[in-house]
């Protein structure tokens, strides 16, 4: 079992161009789909279209209408009862793929709700293999709500499940100090700006995140996985570190990539994977996820059929 949390869900609507985008400008729309999304939600998508079991934890109005469009998903979930609506984000995407985000507020949430969010997180925590605690964290909400959720379930569940935490900013950052992650998944900017480190144009992306990474682990996190976009991935573990790429695609959508790739990663790990493997699982499923539209969850016939090279990293 695979619980993910989504302490800021929003309706992702994606609108897909006809031309690339030009600012200031009357242009039409090939197309436009909505979806429940959030990044907890996205992960748990994944997952269960794999055939593994999810539940995805939300805070929830009973009247808003996010509900409707999160049941025709499908996926268990455990809706906190709170108040205002989900929010929305909008994706523009050109016919190449390039994709211009606008993230909206959402609602405010009370210290009573946040109360009962770490309440229903740590029941729901007891017997899963991995939570995920995804995504920004909502107006109202502290810095350390992630940090306070881990010891609340470490402090209910010793050392099941094992944590994995996919933000960034201050609260990554309240993560790391804090420690009790078994792994952060940043990509490559989120990485840098939580280690204070700046990337030299002439030096290889690979290397440059291996080096920051290798910083925080095993000491500050368990693992960290470094999304890289096209470039593949970083995974750093205590044993040692492996590099990946993906296999030429066709761009339709880079919305949603990184939490397919955390899904990978989780799909690979639950079923016993070792480390090359659960970096080619995330790679293949982050390259499939940009293959589709929208934030749709990629099952494993969209995976792509090319060779997803990953080797070892020297120490």
């Amino acid at each position: 079992m695979i619980v993910t949390v989504t302490a800021h869900p929003s309706l992702d609507r994606t609108v897909s161009l006809e031309a690339a985008l030009t600012i200031g400008d009357v242009q039409s729309a090939a197309g436009v789909r909505e979806d429940a999304g959030g990044k907890g939600v996205n992960v748990a998508g994944v997952v269960a279209a794999a055939g593994e079991p999810a539940v995805a934890i939300l805070p929830l109005a009973p009247s808003d209408p996010f509900g409707a469009v999160l049941a025709e998903t499908g996926l268990q979930t455990v809706a906190v009862p709170a108040s205002g609506r989900v929010r929305s984000n909008i994706a523009v995407v050109d016919p190449s793929g390039v994709t211009t985000k606008i993230n909206l507020p959402g609602a405010t949430l009370g210290p009573e709700v946040l109360d009962a969010l770490v309440d229903a997180v740590v029941t729901a925590a007891e017997g899963a293999d991995w939570l995920v605690l995804a995504g920004s964290l909502p107006p109202g909400a502290p810095e350390d709500l992630y940090v306070r959720m881990i010891r609340a379930v470490r402090a209910a569940h010793a050392s099941i499940p094992r944590i994995a935490v996919d933000t960034s900013g201050p609260a990554l950052r309240a993560v790391v100090e804090a420690g009790g992650a078994d792994l952060i998944k940043p990509n490559e900017i989120e990485l840098a700006e939580l280690a204070g480190a700046t990337y030299g144009e002439d030096v290889d992306l690979v290397d440059a995140v291996t080096v920051v990474a290798r910083e925080l682990v095993p000491g500050r996190v368990g693992a960290a996985l470094v999304t890289l976009g096209a470039r593949g991935a970083v995974l750093v573990e205590a044993g040692g570190a492996w590099a990946g790429s993906p296999p030429p695609i066709t761009v339709r959508s880079t919305v949603g990539a990184g939490d397919s790739s955390l899904a990978g990663y989780l799909l690979a790990a639950v079923r016993g994977a070792g480390p090359a493997e659960r970096l080619r699982s995330a790679i293949g499923y982050g390259a499939a996820a940009t293959s589709l539209d929208g934030t749709q969850p990629p099952t494993p016939n969209d995976l792509p059929a090319g060779d997803i090279p990953v080797h070892a990293l020297p120490n």
